[in-house]
């Protein structure tokens, strides 16, 4: 089934500017959050399309990637098997990679040089970590089927005693020139394919590549702050080059799962809690749980209204390579309640007719401006 568009998800239009973006995310999230639609497998679907769509939308590189390549400028290679649910692909990222970040890492590079060899292929590796872990930050371990040098022939893909020979079609340019009419066409040369040299005798372990398929062990390091979306740049852990030529990159892409509870925008955490209505109207205090592994109390005063946020200051997200910390926001849900017994009833219907308007001043007010509005 094909991925509804991001734009479409949040309910914006492609031209949305970021405050637009976080506007329609917040409400979206609000909406279909897990704890306001327990057990519906629809909703928490549609939770986790929206915070795909927002994180996406929300990176000005990623939106321009989605903007001219749609889903596929992030789905090269495929996803699955790998470290905490990321996955490895190879190939063809190294090529969209450069095509939509180019300007960016300076222009695109180029993979061969002389004597044959080439640069290796940069390799993408998914990671998947949870909030706490983007929180703390941690060192991961992960494992990447890779192209290295062959041990035999050190990458010259020439049995061990012998060596690469000139092209002798080319001689050794790696391209060749044919003339056809007032026309001079060069194209890559056939017998060498572009590497200004053959092989007579190729190595027996390597067949003549230089490098070998093996899985490497790497060590990760994800620093406390991180954001969802963020790539991490490990230079020279890509395919090894061709024939003695410089190793490509590795690049990890980090994603950090929906939480549970915490609902996150940069540095600040959001959280909605409900109460009782009789803590509402009478206040009292109640624990939250946060992600430093602390707990803090919440005071709510009488007279609390749904919606009410309380700030937590600090008890945020770090901010990457900073000593900032973000905030916690608490919002307030007031939870009516259900299932009651004669005698609550009882007590209910005559709290509300000794009730006056200045207990419920905002419904009193909303009613009375209503009715001389009709009236008027």
């Amino acid at each position: 089934m094909a991925k509804a568009d991001f734009y479409e998800t949040l309910g914006v239009s492609k031209s949305a500017d970021e405050k637009e973006l976080k506007s329609a995310f917040r409400k979206m999230a609000m909406k279909y959050h897990p704890d306001k639609n327990p057990g519906d497998a629809s909703a928490e679907q549609k939770f986790k399309d929206v915070n795909e769509a927002y994180d996406t939308l929300k990176d000005p590189q990623k939106r321009a990637a989605y903007d001219r390549y749609g889903h596929a400028a992030f789905e090269q290679g495929g996803m699955g098997g790998g470290f905490g649910g990321g996955g490895f692909q190879g190939g063809g990222f190294s090529d969209i990679f450069e095509d939509i970040f180019g300007e960016m890492m300076g222009g695109g590079r180029q993979r061969r040089s002389s004597g044959g060899r080439e640069r290796g292929g940069d390799l993408r590796y998914n990671m998947e970590i949870s909030l706490e872990e983007a929180y703390a930050g941690k060192t991961a371990q992960i494992r990447v089927p890779t192209s290295i040098t062959c041990d035999v022939c050190t990458g010259s893909g020439a049995k061990p005693g012998t060596s690469p020979k000139t092209c002798a079609t080319c001689q050794g340019s790696g391209r060749v020139r044919a003339a056809q009419g007032f026309f001079s066409i060069e194209r890559t040369c056939p017998t060498c394919h572009g590497r200004g040299q053959t092989i007579s005798d190729p190595c027996t372990k390597c067949h003549g590549h230089g490098r070998v398929t093996e899985e490497r062990s790497l060590s990760v390091n994800i620093p406390s702050g991180i954001e969802d979306g963020t790539r991490i740049r490990l230079s020279g852990e890509g395919e090894a080059g061709v024939r003695g030529g410089p190793a490509g990159d590795l690049y990890i892409f980090l994603s950090v799962k929906p939480h549970e509870f915490y609902q996150r925008d940069g540095a600040d955490l959001y959280c909605t809690v409900p109460i009782s209505m009789t803590t509402a109207a009478l206040g009292g205090t109640f624990d939250v749980a946060t992600l430093d592994g602390t707990k803090s109390r919440v005071s709510v005063p009488e007279g609390t209204q749904a919606g009410r946020q309380f700030r937590l200051k600090g008890k945020g997200m770090p901010v990457l390579r900073s000593t900032q910390v973000g905030d916690l926001y608490i919002q307030i849900q007031i939870e009516t309640p259900q299932k009651l017994t004669k005698r609550q009833r009882e007590l209910l219907k005559e709290f509300e007719e000794i009730s006056s308007k200045d207990n419920n001043p905002e419904s009193s007010g909303f009613f009375a401006r209503m009715k001389e509005f009709f009236e008027g």
